[in-house]
């Protein structure tokens, strides 16, 4: 066992040991565990994954809820505001260009500990990030700890959960990495809180940012767990004009091409700008108070939202291996066959040309056919001719099958491949051609009744943990 397959089943053993703990809160998350694990093996067995990875750690097993945004937009007052401490310094230029993971603790002061320490352990969700980072930094390998950072909190709002904070975008001068960085957190969230700044009511300034946290979210199928917040409203109270600026916000996602959807209008007391007039007071600490409470109650449903995420992400993956990428690799072991064939019999006819005019020009017809007449006749060279010429044919085939496999994946390079498609296209179209395996076997290595029966079980069991999940929270018959 390689240390890399050792360190996956460490961390899935970390896993169940943690979901243990839950058990009675969470029992369907710790079946879920199982299942991944049956959903593993299947792809192992196709060769979609390798045994150094596991379904079960592409999902945050952990509620996760991402604060992003631009610099100067309050993500750092607001999150220091829900746990109750000055955990995060705050200013009005960009002061901290870290991500930073705040989980609970239940020693009475907080720390901060550098990013290796989520880079390294397997409980978290970042579990070797830095190797991600790596491949894409424009510097080169850089350390973890340049982008992540781990604080510790001894709130009860953070317990049980992982709450994320943002650099700014516009602050930010390892800009691929922390791209890379914001896609994983938001892959991974369950609940992405994007954070503008009323200060600031020109959306045009803040282009970039719309685009990528608003035009690059619009087509995800977990689009409703984007909650957009206007921040520090209190800022327009002087004019009496926040229609305005919400409508300006909103005709900057609208050309984001974000149609739908709403801000929540928000901020801080204890740092507002004093709003002197009773009734205009009264007006924004209502709306600012009826927001807030729509926002905590979404961050209190994360753990919900969290249970359904995790099994969905079960059905999803079982249903992306029976119907796309098992019936894609069919796709490439066909094109692969035509290629074997088609060179096979342009070499043979290729051979049958060169060996009809080699005769034809030398006159050498009556020679060749004694001597494959005394050839036949005499078994101790009728032998080792036969012998020789098997072993040129399975050389020439085997080289045939290799150039054309390789012909294949270089064109699936060609096409706009999520990366992870593509390696996982490729693991399994190789395993499904390597040399014992019959090149009319048009089934692909590993995608027998008994894997189609563990997936169809798969399935079961997902849609059996929905309705688990449902019985806990809903009642239908009204019984």
């Amino acid at each position: 066992m390689s240390n890399s397959t050792m360190q996956i089943a460490k961390r899935l053993q970390n896993l169940e040991a943690h979901l243990a703990e839950e058990n009675q809160d969470n029992p369907i998350l710790f079946k879920a565990v199982q299942s991944y694990r049956e959903l593993d093996q299947i792809a192992y067995r196709s060769g979609i994954l390798t045994e150094e990875q596991s379904y079960a750690t592409r999902v945050s097993w952990w509620p996760m809820i991402a604060v992003l945004g631009t610099f100067s937009a309050g993500k750092s007052t607001f999150i220091n505001s829900y746990v109750g401490s000055n955990l995060q310094r705050t200013g009005t230029q960009a002061v901290d260009e870290k991500f930073t993971v705040i989980t609970y603790s239940n020693q009475g002061d907080s720390k901060t500990l550098p990013g290796v320490a989520l880079d390294a352990d397997p409980r978290f969700p970042f579990f070797q990030i830095s190797q991600k980072i790596a491949e894409i930094s424009s510097a080169g390998p850089q350390r973890i700890d340049s982008f992540l950072q781990l604080k510790t909190c001894p709130s009860e709002h953070v317990r049980g959960k992982i709450v994320i904070d943002s650099p700014g975008f516009d602050a930010d001068s390892q800009r691929d990495s922390t791209l890379r960085l914001t896609q994983h957190i938001i892959d991974l969230a369950d609940l992405v809180l994007v954070f503008f700044d009323a200060r600031h009511p020109e959306p045009g300034a803040m282009k970039d940012t719309l685009n990528y946290l608003v035009a690059a979210t619009i087509d995800r199928a977990d689009s409703n767990k984007f909650l957009y917040v206007l921040n520090q409203i209190d800022v327009t109270a002087r004019e009496d004009n926040p229609e305005e600026v919400v409508a300006a916000w909103q005709r900057g996602l609208a050309q984001a091409g974000l149609t739908s959807g709403r801000f929540y209008r928000i901020y801080n007391p204890d740092v507002a700008v004093p709003i002197e007039d009773p009734q205009v007071r009264a007006r924004y600490e209502s709306k600012r108070e009826a927001d807030m409470e729509e926002i905590e109650i979404r961050m209190k449903q994360v753990e919900v939202e969290r249970a359904y995420r995790v099994v969905g992400n079960l059905e999803y993956t079982a249903k992306r291996i029976r119907e796309e990428m098992i019936p894609r690799t069919a796709e490439m072991l066909a094109r692969w066959r035509k290629r074997v064939f088609w060179t096979e019999g342009l070499l043979v006819a290729l051979v049958a040309i060169m060996g009809w005019f080699a005769i034809s020009v030398t006159g050498t017809a009556e020679i060749l056919g004694g001597y494959l007449e005394t050839a036949i006749g005499n078994i101790f060279i009728g032998l080792p001719l036969l012998l020789l010429l098997v072993v040129g044919y399975l050389y020439s085939h085997f080289q045939i099958r290799g150039w054309a496999a390789d012909a294949v994946i270089k064109r699936l390079s060609k096409k706009p491949e999520d990366e992870e498609d593509s390696a996982q296209l490729t693991g399994a179209f190789r395993k499904s051609t390597r040399w014992w395996r019959p090149l009319l076997m048009k089934t692909p290595s590993g995608w027998g009744n008994r894997s189609q029966e563990e997936l169809n079980k798969v399935l079961d069991d997902a849609n059996r943990y929905v309705q688990s999940l449902n019985d806990q929270f809903t009642t239908p018959s009204g019984e």
